[in-house]
């Protein structure tokens, strides 16, 4: 979070959010289904990683969220607010964003967020080698075609200019360098809307 203090130019936002697209594309772009092991709290960067695996499975003390709205008062990126979308919904995006709301692992479960909860997290990574075990067991191709067909399905939700204006109305106001502040100095921030 400290590197956005930097952002003083346009470039500096748009580069950011470009790397982020860059590398959670190469993640989602990976031939062979990724999973996401979640234990304790997944917010912002690893919530967007975790988002862009194929499967997520959590222990019972997930808080999974993007709590900008509350935090910062940046904005995700157009291709992350897609596989959000398809995910679980745009009805729930817009609720866990606009209320910046942490979900804890039997809501998420609930809501497709995450595809399991394990009891513990002793019990974590045992479940997850199974997963690889029987996934990896399956068809190579059937499962490589099938998530290049989703990819693809998530690629057609983002508009080419991928946001621009959105982003740099997010990164360049008033409001983003007050949320950095007030993040720093652990104070609620005073949003202005500007």
């Amino acid at each position: 979070i400290s590197q956005f203090r930097a952002f003083d130019k346009e470039e500096d936002a748009l580069a950011y959010e470009e790397r982020m697209d860059r590398v959670l594309g190469a993640l989602e772009s990976v031939r062979v289904p990724t999973i996401a092991a979640i234990a304790g709290a997944c917010t912002g960067g690893g919530a967007g990683i975790a988002a862009a695996c194929d499967l997520r499975i959590c222990t019972p003390s997930l808080k999974f969220g993007f709590p900008i709205a509350r935090t910062l008062g940046n904005t995700l990126s157009m291709a992350n607010f897609a596989r959000l979308t398809i995910l679980i919904g745009a009805a729930r995006v817009k609720e866990l964003i606009f209320m910046a709301r942490l979900v804890g692992a039997d809501e998420a479960a609930a809501i497709g967020l995450v595809n399991e909860v394990v009891p513990s997290e002793e019990a974590l990574e045992p479940r997850v080698m199974e997963i690889c075990s029987t996934v990896s067991a399956n068809a190579p191709l059937t499962l490589e075609t099938a998530k290049e067909a989703l990819r693809r399905i998530r690629v057609q939700m983002t508009p080419p200019d991928g946001g621009t204006d959105l982003l740099l109305k997010a990164y360049m106001s008033e409001d983003f360098r007050e949320g950095i502040e007030a993040f720093f100095a652990k104070r609620p921030a005073r949003w202005k809307g500007r």
